[in-house]
C-alpha cells in the first residue's frame, strides 16, 4: 500500500527568489541552511533595468514587488517572518523557536524590532526616497536607535545566542543587520552583546552558507568574493 503523501513530497527543491545582499532574503537562506533544507536560487536584482522586481513576471510572485518569496510544498509565500515560521512549523526538526513560552516571546520581540523597527526604514526603497545625500545619516539614525533597543533586550535574553545557549530566528534576523549597520559605518562599539553574538555566529557554516559573498549573484568583483 502506498505510503499518503506529505508536504515533502509535495515538491522536490524549493525554490528561493533571492538578492545576495537583501537581508531579508539573508535571513530565509539563514533559516532554510540550519534547518538543512536543500533549495535552488533564483537571484532577482533589485537595481538590474531599474530593479527585476518591478517586472511584471516577479509581480506575480510578489504582489510586493520585494524578495525574498519562497516556492515551497506547491505554494509561494512572501515576508520573510511568515516563511521562517512555516519552515518551523512544517519542519520542527532543528527547531528555531524555544520550547519555553517566555522565550519564544522574546525570539519573537527580537525579531520584530528588527524586520519592523529598523530593517524596513533603511531599506532600498526608503533609501531611493530619502535622497543620496541624506541616505547614510537617515539609516545609521534607525540602526542606532533599533540596536540600543535589542542590546537592551539581550541584556537580560542572551546567552551564547540572542535567547540562551541555542540559535533561533532572532538570530537569523539580527546577523543581516549587523551587516547593514557596517554598510551604513554606524558605530558599533556600544552594542557589545550584538557583536559578541554576531562574531559567534560568523564561522557558522549554515551562516557563512547564506552570506552575500557566497551568493551566486554577489558581484565577482567585490572584495572577498
Amino acid at each position: 500500500m502506498a505510503s499518503a503523501t506529505t508536504l515533502y513530497d509535495i515538491e522536490l527543491k524549493p525554490i528561493l527568489y533571492s538578492y545576495w545582499r537583501s537581508s531579508c532574503s539573508w535571513r530565509v537562506r539563514i533559516a532554510l541552511n540550519l534547518k538543512e533544507i536543500p533549495y535552488d536560487i533564483k537571484p532577482i536584482s533589485l537595481i538590474k533595468s531599474g530593479g527585476e522586481q518591478h517586472c511584471n513576471e516577479y509581480r506575480e510572485v510578489n504582489p510586493m514587488e520585494q524578495v525574498p518569496a519562497l516556492q515551497i510544498d506547491g505554494h509561494t509565500l512572501i515576508e520573510s517572518l511568515a516563511i521562517m515560521h512555516y519552515l518551523e512549523e512544517t519542519r520542527p526538526q532543528r527547531p528555531l523557536l524555544p520550547q519555553d513560552v517566555h522565550k519564544r516571546a522574546k525570539v519573537r520581540e527580537i525579531c520584530e524590532i528588527i524586520c519592523s523597527g529598523i530593517q524596513p526604514l533603511q531599506n532600498l526603497i526608503v533609501l531611493i526616497h530619502v535622497g543620496e545625500e541624506k541616505k547614510k545619516e537617515w539609516a545609521q539614525h534607525w540602526i542606532t536607535r533599533g540596536f540600543r533597543a535589542v542590546e537592551k533586550v539581550l541584556s537580560t535574553s542572551a546567552g551564547k545566542y540572542c535567547v540562551g545557549d541555542e540559535i533561533t530566528m532572532a538570530d537569523c534576523c539580527l546577523v543581516p543587520q549587523v551587516f547593514n549597520a557596517r554598510r551604513f559605518h554606524v558605530d558599533l562599539r556600544p552594542y557589545p552583546i550584538i557583536l559578541r553574538i554576531d562574531r559567534e555566529l560568523e564561522s557558522n557554516p549554515a551562516f557563512r552558507a547564506a552570506h552575500p559573498s557566497n551568493q551566486p549573484d554577489c558581484p565577482p568583483e567585490l572584495p572577498n568574493k
